[in-house]
């Protein structure tokens, strides 16, 4: 798979940053917000020039990949039937300050990431993206062979889906560690050993294995 356009649903802090990085990396980025496109355009037009805004729909229906961004507690309003048969990176984590109580909508037992690929049960979900800060997903993008360069953890049920995400992290501007299944992404939740994680590949894959 030639993933030539990455779509971003959300356009908060997140959203955006990785809106700059995939436009900086050459792809078409399609964005969307939680309302009218028209209410975003001028701040896609300031902070992503280049990105195309419209329909969370639309965007779904039109990128190769797709990117979640949105709080986690907003999963159910995802169009899920434009993704049907798509990649899907979920870049979401639950914070108690936005979603309220995390027991309301994921499942005992479970990771969030789960809960979204049960939600998007015909869509193939990759976590990826959901450990760092905004603010280091901007500040420390690099290109590949610089040094100190850091480290994003890719946890996802498919190996060639995974592969496809690894590449994506490492246009981006950061070196991909792949840490297994989905279900292996608890450890890049709030209140696991990577959550807030900037840190280069080694010592990242360090901090998941001590879990």
């Amino acid at each position: 798979m030639t993933v030539k356009s990455i779509g971003i649903l959300g356009t908060g802090k997140v959203g955006i940053v990785l809106a700059q990085l995939a436009l900086k990396a050459g792809y078409t980025v399609y964005i969307a917000g939680s309302s009218d496109p028209s209410k975003i355009a001028l701040t896609v037009k300031v902070l992503t020039p280049g990105a195309i805004a419209g329909a969370a729909s639309d965007v779904a229906s039109k990128a190769d990949v797709v990117i979640l961004a949105l709080p986690l507690s907003k999963y159910q309003s995802i169009p899920k039937d434009k993704l049907k048969g798509k990649l899907v990176i979920d870049a979401m984590n639950y914070w108690w300050e936005v979603d309220g109580k995390e027991n309301d909508f994921v499942a005992p037992g479970s990771t969030s990431s789960e809960t979204i690929q049960s939600f998007l049960s015909e869509s193939r979900v990759v976590k990826a993206f959901s450990h760092m800060g905004y603010h280091d997903l901007y500040d420390e993008a690099k290109p590949a062979g610089k040094p100190d360069r850091k480290a994003i953890a890719v946890a996802g049920d498919n190996a060639s889906d995974v592969m496809i995400v690894s590449e994506i992290v490492n246009d981006l501007g950061f070196d991909p560690v792949q840490i297994g299944a989905l279900n292996t992404g608890v450890s890049l939740e709030p209140g696991g050993n990577a959550f807030g994680a900037s840190e280069d590949a080694k010592t990242l894959s360090r901090l998941i294995n001590n879990h």
